[in-house]
């Protein structure tokens, strides 16, 4: 698993029937700094995610990728290679706060 933050989302209308009503975000992964432990920074990828859960832009959330992205229910026959598992309400490091939701978003 692993952490991003949602920085866009993708529409594609011609793509492969399975993947129709799927709804696909680009992630910026996040990864601890190491000059600097008590903060996140941005990864230097990003990733497209199929998305069940309805991240919005903005939110932190786990996703998983690989043979583990079709683990989640309904996903073993898609073909993709990422998936959204969780939206993130906190991430502590070293016990500190680096993440915290806004309450109502």
């Amino acid at each position: 698993m692993f952490l991003a933050k949602v920085i866009g989302h993708v529409v594609s209308t011609k793509k492969d029937p399975a993947m129709k009503g799927q709804r696909l975000l680009v992630l910026r992964p996040q990864v601890v700094d190491p000059e600097n432990p008590g903060q996140l920074r941005d990864g230097s990828n990003t990733v497209v995610a199929v998305d069940r859960l309805g991240a919005g832009t903005g939110e932190m959330v786990l996703f998983c990728s690989g043979s583990s992205a079709r683990q989640t229910d309904g996903m073993k026959q898609l073909p993709v290679d990422a998936a959204v598992i969780g939206i993130v309400d906190t991430v502590d490091v070293l016990g500190q706060q680096l993440y915290k939701d806004k309450p109502g978003a």
